[in-house]
């Protein structure tokens, strides 16, 4: 259930309505507008008596929300959610692009990689430390090692870092990790969810590849459940019949889920496709679906990467991608942060 409460209430009417509320043992979700707050009601609403409240002078509209996603929910938080991240801003009329390689390899490898994106314009550094595998005989990331060695690229280069957490188990790891990303494969982890909306850092959370869109919403309402509302969704294309990619991106989710939530969305064009010659066409479709942002997979040595290099690109090919997305944002109405 939702109340807007119109601006001309005093502060003592709005505490007095809050109160009441909690009463209830309701819990409120609070969005302040520049022309009403909106009061987002969790829990068994069925005691609130609508007609009552409906006739109070300050109360300018209450409606009962039919969907299970509430935090999520734009009807819950009408203005888009901004999240920043080291100075950036993630999500309004803001624009990001996250870029590095699949997996961390070495040292040199992702310090090279991250000097190179960050000097094309990217804005946030992506290596994998723990990597899920289909093959338990592939390479499976170097682990602590791995995070140890992103943070040595973050101190070189100022860059934030973005990346995925596999298990609880390795949560201690990831204290200085500024954005935590939760896999496609973990989307439905509800204990990892759980546990990752209690960090109170910014969780990346990926659409798993066989998952529908409300799916994805009730995967993000069980960090915000938790209290961490610093949820960036990613669309990194879903299974289907097609052989000619690796999985399908499926750009209506963008304004789909811009008209049901509040919450970032971001494209992952490499995992979509699989292939990096698409890459490209689909990050400038991306930008103009409306997308908030790209989480692009850019390696120094593709042909010899150890984890996905037949969709990395390498720094020469983002340098030219990131001239053409900055060509176009203007049109779309970002600004590129």
């Amino acid at each position: 259930m939702i109340i807007v409460v119109k601006n001309s209430c005093d502060e003592k009417q709005y505490n007095n309505l809050v109160e009441w509320i909690k009463g209830l043992g309701l819990e409120i979700h609070e969005s302040r507008g520049t022309h009403s707050t909106v009061l987002g009601l969790v829990g068994d609403t069925s005691k609130v008596d609508i007609d009552l409240i409906s006739s109070l002078d300050v109360i300018e509209q209450v409606q009962r929300v039919q969907e299970p996603y509430k935090n999520a929910n734009r009807k819950f938080h009408p203005e888009d959610t901004i999240i920043e991240v080291g100075g950036h801003k993630i999500g309004g009329d803001n624009f990001t692009v996250i870029a590095g390689p699949c997996s961390v390899e070495s040292e040199s490898q992702i310090i090279e990689v991250a000097k190179a994106v960050k000097q094309a314009g990217a804005t946030l550094l992506r290596g994998g430390a723990f990597k899920p595998r289909t093959s338990p005989y592939a390479f499976q990331g170097l682990k602590d090692t791995g995070i140890e060695l992103l943070l040595k690229a973050k101190k070189e280069t100022g860059l934030p870092i973005v990346t995925e957490l596999t298990s609880i188990n390795h949560l201690d790891l990831f204290k200085d990790v500024d954005i935590i990303q939760v896999g496609a494969r973990n989307m439905q982890n509800f204990e990892l969810l759980k546990e990752v909306g209690k960090t109170g850092k910014p969780i990346l959370l990926k659409r798993g590849l066989a998952n529908t869109l409300q799916e994805l919403l009730m995967s993000a309402e069980y960090i915000m459940a938790e209290g961490n509302c610093q949820v960036i969704l990613c669309e990194r294309g879903i299974r289907t019949f097609e052989t000619m990619t690796r999985n399908t991106l499926d750009l209506s989710a963008v304004p789909v889920l811009k008209d049901k939530t509040h919450l970032p969305i971001i494209i992952d064009p490499s995992h979509s496709t699989g292939v990096a010659k698409l890459v490209s066409p689909m990050s400038l479709a991306s930008v103009g679906a409306g997308a908030d942002g790209l989480i692009i997979e850019v390696h120094n040595d593709p042909q010899h990467a150890l984890c996905d290099g037949a969709q990395s690109l390498n720094p020469e090919q983002f340098a030219t991608l990131m001239g053409k997305i900055q060509t176009i944002l203007p049109i779309v109405g970002k600004l590129y942060n």
